[in-house]
């Protein structure tokens, strides 16, 4: 039967469309943060939507699990199959036009790397206003089905927001195109939403209509540093409000965090003259020229207004953009630094944005109580409730064996720190197979029924990346 499928299978998508070769399909078969490891039939990669519906419809027909991939950047093992090798891993990277780009739009097919999404806006006069440290990865089709945040959402919203339509594939190989940007439809459910951050576990995203905004005309960059993730808060508080619109991005992060990059990039300098138990980067930026003019004095005066205050401590202020830059690299290099040091529980957690840095304050401590030796850290985009809590294992720790002893009880016990503040344990990387368990302990029982009951409408054989999400 399995011998039937790959022939019908090789014969639908050709030589370049299916491989069986271990090593074109290895790097594919574990995921980006080496925690998960599979195996699959084959490895498909289908140059069109028309035959990724052949495929789907192929698997549907022989009960084959299908396992969709991008740029297999997930960051909770939810592109990765199993162990079986029972499932086709079907990867979207050959699904990467982009265009036509018109009226502050992009048609794009799901295989789009979100740094070309960047360079194409770019050609334009545009830019695309969602971005990440993976952008040179990250796919479209991914970023659509986890929803994906990233450092400009306190300004522009998720990935959600940036979708006006899309395309997918249903579980029985059925095309469904909701490509059309319409600003008013109630033809019921609005179905793009459905699918938007479902994993891949309701439909597979072939392309996408997004939204782009103009290109900047100008921006500030201030590095700051203080004595409290209090205020931190704070200082956010004065931001949002002298500086309103101008506010796109407000970061977080712990002295710790800073030093690790700083002994993990060569090049890399202290921003400020003297350490500070906190940092926070704030971005400013103007849509017009008469407003890019004023950003200099606006920077100063958020900051002389702070100083009063006492909520900093010293801070500086990028004079170009290869400082702004470098300040930038500061922050999207913390996941890789830390994990150079060894072992580490890394949680994606909101809660209510006034919440924050209550919860930090108080649950930090915590963990480092209940869990001797280990540092807690968090670090991220405190203006949208939402920050990477990671805890550090002991050291000496080995890596492997200790997430999978210790490190399971830290998750547990920051999920349901989490849960009591009325938070989430995924904000932005989904759910995957790293929080399935996780998400059945904690979930709202309807929430879950609910979200069984579509999954059960939309793919009754349950083919479509099994395993993951529910």
């Amino acid at each position: 039967m399995t011998a039937d499928f790959l022939i019908e299978l090789e014969r639908l998508l050709g030589r370049r469309g299916l491989t069986h070769d271990p090593a074109l399909t290895e790097p594919w078969l574990t995921d980006w943060r080496g925690r998960y490891h599979g195996r699959a039939l084959a490895l498909a990669s289908p140059a069109s939507t028309d035959e990724v519906a052949a495929t789907v419809s192929l698997c549907a027909r022989h009960g084959v699990p299908i396992v969709p991939q991008g740029g297999n950047s997930s960051m909770s093992g939810g592109a990765t199959p199993d162990a079986s090798g029972t499932a086709l891993l079907l990867s979207l990277r050959r699904l990467d036009p982009i265009g036509p780009v018109e009226d502050g739009q992009v048609r794009c097919g799901a295989g789009v790397i979100l740094q070309n999404l960047h360079d194409a806006a770019e050609r334009h006069g545009l830019r695309f206003p969602l971005t990440l440290g993976g952008k040179g990865s990250a796919t479209v089709g991914g970023l659509i089905a986890t929803n994906a945040g990233g450092t400009q959402v306190l300004r522009h919203g998720t990935m959600r927001d940036q979708v006006l339509g899309l395309e997918a594939v249903l579980a029985d190989g059925s095309i469904i195109d909701l490509m059309s940007p319409l600003k008013k439809d109630n033809r019921g459910f609005d179905l793009k939403q459905v699918l938007i951050g479902s994993e891949g576990t309701l439909g597979i995203v072939t392309a996408a209509t997004l939204r782009l905004k103009p290109r900047i005309a100008g921006r500030s960059v201030i590095w700051a540093g203080l004595e409290t993730i209090h205020d931190a808060r704070a200082l956010l508080l004065l931001a949002q409000q002298r500086a309103a619109a101008a506010l796109e991005g407000f970061e977080v992060l712990p002295r710790h965090c800073l030093a690790a990059v700083l002994n993990y990039l060569p090049a890399a300098r202290e921003p400020l003259a003297w350490a500070a138990p906190w940092y926070a980067l704030i971005e400013l930026v103007a849509d017009n020229a008469d407003d890019a003019g004023r950003l200099p004095e606006l920077a100063e005066s958020l900051l002389g207004e702070a100083l009063v205050r006492d909520l900093v401590l010293d801070a500086t202020i990028a004079a170009n953009e290869a400082q702004a830059e470098a300040l930038w690299l500061l922050r999207d290099s913390i996941s890789p630094a830390e994990r150079a040091i060894g072992p580490a529980m890394q949680h994606d957690i909101s809660v209510p944005v006034a919440d924050m840095a209550d919860f930090i304050a108080a649950t930090v401590p915590a963990v480092e109580a209940r869990f001797a030796g280990t540092t807690a850290l968090a670090f991220g985009h405190l203006g949208d409730g939402n920050v990477h809590f990671h805890v550090l294992a002991p050291p000496g720790a080995e890596r492997g064996a200790w997430e999978e002893s210790v490190g399971k009880h830290i998750s547990r016990f920051v999920h349901d720190e989490v849960t009591a503040w009325h938070g989430s344990i995924s904000a932005e990387h989904g759910i995957g197979q790293m929080k399935r368990a996780e998400l059945a302990r904690l979930a709202d029982p309807a929430r879950l029924a609910m979200m069984r009951a579509i999954k059960q409408a939309l793919d009754p054989q349950g083919l479509l990346n099994p395993g993951k999400l529910l």
